[in-house]
């Protein structure tokens, strides 16, 4: 028997398991042996319902199957982070479900536990758990045992229950297909793509990347690439107008929300139109165009009154489907069913807890190849920005008619500014990786829309053909995270493939088919990294078995756990370790939206000030090991958020109603200052490889299984860099575009050519130096002037051995707290 160990080694890497079969004992009348505990509380309830108020309780159980043998799954745990699970198979004595998982890992752990459970419509009964030291595997051989089930005193069952596994464990740097350190031209051979995912990687691919929905004509960032090209920055909302304005066969729209008030061309200085996106896309219908929308079904609107009318997030789902009513276009209110076979509890928390948040366009264009857009940018009001950012001046004009400001109750264009300024990324893909973006249509529309009708057939074979032999092509490959409630398509019996649905990256939970090849490609491209990694991203929070444990917060009821924050903490320790420059910048709003002082937001910020301290943690102590003098973790990791300060102009826009006196509306308002919101998803790695997409940097979306959500990863195989060539192809001159609008004119000139270097300390320091400088700016009391940028330091102060506080207790303006609190009336399952 395999005694438990109780001393932690860290498994960084790749573990291939393999749960082949369990042998149980079971009772005199044929029914599985549960645990003693398991037991006790059969015989209470037993007892309760004998009770002659619980007799409705018995025929519910009755009518829903609680008391007979539920089917069996087992579980795959590194200590309390819960990373596999089988399907669920006819309960019998000898249950084999031969299912094979490959497992990312990042955990200090002292074994990896199988569970073994009998699953019923409210939950699950306990079999018992069997444990593998994580000793007996960290060199690397391959281990193959029956192991001892055992109860919750880690003793064998009396039954002599045993649990058939494989499992192999490979050390990061070990790993060939991760590459560590290596960047995307290590070994010398040609990146092939992330491993086992949905969808491979394609080639000969044409790709734009978007900063913002408008890039204004003023806007005109200085960067060379390679041949002495000059970096152009592309307008998204005009491609996106262009786009489905030169479709002649089919306008396929998915969105979080779809607003048909909104217009996407509004720069009087460049091609306008008063026309909005409901218009563009009815006159394309009557066209005989196929125009037909996903649109996530918020349950809490659809009823009376105002809140209920546009529902708690204000997607106005419920007018863009009246808006449709009766036209051309085919619009479905998608709601985030959960996969069959779920309990009733999950079953619930799927439908009213997460959505589909996929933002795609995907339309026929020139000589039948096809044109697909996706990103962070939503085609609804509040998003509509140039790198500008303004709060007051364009309330009289642009966002005259489109004010967003949902962190102040009862703000509008009525009270006037300042309204929030939004920062996103969003990218346009042409060639063979667009298929599979119109793919994920498909399967969505096919499961939740109308099938196949009304979908048009095309012909696939010109995907191959499209961008073939450019130069300046790209390597793409798209990712999801998304399941079998969502989209159709994946294996109905995995029964009888179960590998085949693990070389797709299709895992399961229980029956519930799961892909989420976003947190796959996160985890590759941050552990291929070499010198730099920049992020921008809504939420920054995750890996929770990691957390301290402090606060009375139990981290492993928390469940937040994917591995990037993790694996980015490690990914700088080593490179202190070996005594390398490493850089990791993230980007975050100063808080989530909404109103920065209730409950939502600040338990968000809470699980994003513990995210902190356990990266923080890390690289502190091995900075200590190191011995290195003169450095602190922020010379290797540090976080930043945007804002703008504006002073009066002429002409500008009066409100003819104030906020009310002493909130945080009025306080901003005099002060003239905001922060602009970080919407962006994406990952920019050596400056050669780029993650784009819907995504954020949370449990929600890395899950899988909660909301849904597309992405893709990209290069340019000809702009790979080397070890005497730095990479200088789009993706450099897209993030040093970003830094430049960020640090602003004046800053972005001073810092010169440290801009592309970014993994050096000199340039680390000066981005903190100058973010710290229009924080300071920001946060004045006495300051008058236009902000001259927009970067600027996150309010916190990292202390020994990555603890945090803040420099400043409160965000400006506002009573919330800066490093946030717990909550206790909200799961942390919606808040994480």
């Amino acid at each position: 028997m395999a005694q438990p160990q109780t001393t932690q080694l860290l498994l960084h890497g790749l573990i291939d398991a393999r749960i082949v079969a369990a042998d149980l004992s079971v009772t005199s009348d044929g029914q599985l042996q549960p645990t003693k505990k398991t037991l006790m509380k059969k015989k209470v309830f037993s007892w309760i319902r004998k009770l002659p108020f619980c007799k409705c309780q018995q025929a519910l159980e009755n009518a829903i199957g609680l008391g007979t043998a539920g089917k069996l799954y087992a579980t795959v745990d590194i200590d309390k982070a819960r990373v596999g699970r089988t399907r669920m198979l006819d309960p019998v004595h000898s249950p084999r479900w031969n299912e094979s998982f490959r497992i990312y890992c990042a955990h200090d752990a002292s074994n990896i536990i199988f569970t073994v459970k009998s699953d019923n419509p409210i939950g699950a009964t306990l079999i018992g758990r069997a444990y593998l030291p994580s000793r007996d595997v960290a060199a690397g051989h391959k281990v193959e045992r029956w192991l001892d089930i055992c109860d919750e005193k880690r003793q064998p069952l009396e039954g002599g229950d045993k649990v058939h596994v494989q499992l192999q464990f490979t050390d990061v740097a070990a790993d060939p297909a991760g590459r560590w350190g290596a960047g995307l031209g290590g070994g010398g051979a040609a990146y092939p793509g992330v491993p086992r995912t949905f969808y491979e990687q394609r080639r000969g691919c044409r790709v734009r990347l978007y900063q913002d929905a408008h890039v204004a004509d003023g806007f005109a960032p200085r960067v060379t690439l390679a041949g002495s090209r000059v970096y152009e920055p592309r307008r998204c909302w005009e491609d996106v107008f262009e786009a489905i304005n030169n479709a002649r066969r089919m306008v396929y729209i998915a969105g979080w929300s779809v607003n048909t008030d909104v217009r996407l061309l509004r720069d009087p200085r460049r091609a306008s139109s008063p026309e909005t996106l409901g218009q563009l896309l009815i006159r394309k219908a009557d066209e005989g165009v196929a125009v037909l929308l996903l649109v996530w079904d918020d349950r809490t609107s659809g009823g009376l009154g105002p809140i209920k009318r546009d529902g708690l997030m204000a997607t106005h789902d419920e007018d863009t489907a009246a808006f449709f009513r009766g036209t051309r276009v085919r619009c479905v209110l998608c709601p985030r069913n959960p996969d069959k076979d779920r309990s009733y509890v999950q079953d619930v928390e799927t439908a009213t807890m997460f959505t589909h948040h996929q933002k795609t366009v995907v339309v026929d264009g020139a000589g039948g190849g096809l044109v697909s857009f996706l990103g962070g940018i939503d085609l609804c009001d509040g998003r509509y920005d140039t790198g500008e950012h303004p709060l007051f001046r364009t309330l009289g004009t642009t966002h005259n008619k489109d004010f967003h400001q949902p962190n102040f109750p009862g703000a509008s264009i009525k009270k006037g500014g300042p309204r929030e300024p939004w920062h996103d990324v969003h990218c346009r893909v042409e060639g063979p990786a667009a298929w599979d973006v119109l793919d994920n249509f498909e399967q969505r529309w096919r499961k939740q829309g109308a099938g196949d009708n009304l979908l048009v057939t095309l012909d696939r074979a010109l995907a191959s053909r499209e961008a073939a032999g450019d130069p300046e092509s790209w390597n793409v490959q798209v990712f999801r995270s998304i399941d079998g409630g969502a989209a159709a398509g994946f294996p109905e019996n995995r029964d009888e493939a179960p590998d085949e649905a693990a070389r797709r990256g299709l895992v399961s939970g229980k029956d519930h088919v799961i892909e989420r090849s976003i947190q796959d490609a996160y985890i590759h491209a941050i552990r291929r990294a070499r010198d730099f990694i920049y992020i921008e991203n809504q939420y920054f929070l995750g890996s929770s078995y990691a957390w301290s444990q402090n606060d009375g917060v139990a981290v492993e009821s928390i469940n937040a756990l994917h591995l990037i924050p993790k694996e980015l903490s490690l990914k700088i320790a080593s490179k202190v370790e070996a005594g390398e420059r490493f850089a990791v910048y993230v980007v975050v709003p100063m808080w989530p939206e909404g109103v920065p002082e209730s409950g939502s937001v600040q338990a968000i910020l809470d699980w994003q000030r513990r995210t902190m301290e356990m990266m923080y943690r890390d690289v502190s102590l091995a900075i200590q090991a190191r011995g290195i003098q003169g450095v602190d973790p922020r010379d290797y990791l540090t976080f930043f958020c945007l804002g703008n300060r504006e002073a009066p102009s002429p002409g500008e826009y009066v409100p003819p109603e104030r906020p009310d006196p002493d909130t945080d509306y009025e306080r901003a308002q005099q002060a003239r200052r905001f922060m602009i919101y970080v919407h962006a998803k994406t990952m920019i790695v050596d400056d050669e490889y780029i993650i784009v997409g819907s995504a954020n940097i949370n449990q929600r979306s890395m899950d899988g299984g909660r909301d849904t959500e597309i992405a893709m990863g990209a290069y340019q195989p000809s702009h790979v860099a080397t070890r005497n060539r730095p990479a200088r192809g789009e993706v450099h001159g897209f993030r040093v575009a970003l830094w430049q609008e960020h640090l602003g004119q004046a800053a972005s000139a001073a810092a010169g050519d440290l801009l592309l270097r970014p993994s050096s300390l000199a340039c680390v320091r000066r981005m903190n130096q100058v973010a710290q400088q229009h924080w300071d700016m920001f946060a004045s009391d006495t300051f008058q002037g236009d902000l001259p940028g927009h970067l600027m330091a996150y309010p916190i102060v990292v202390g020994d051995e990555g603890k945090i506080t803040g420099f400043t207790s409160e965000f400006p303006d506002t009573k919330a707290k800066v490093l946030g609190g717990k909550s206790n009336v909200l799961p942390p399952i919606l808040t994480t």
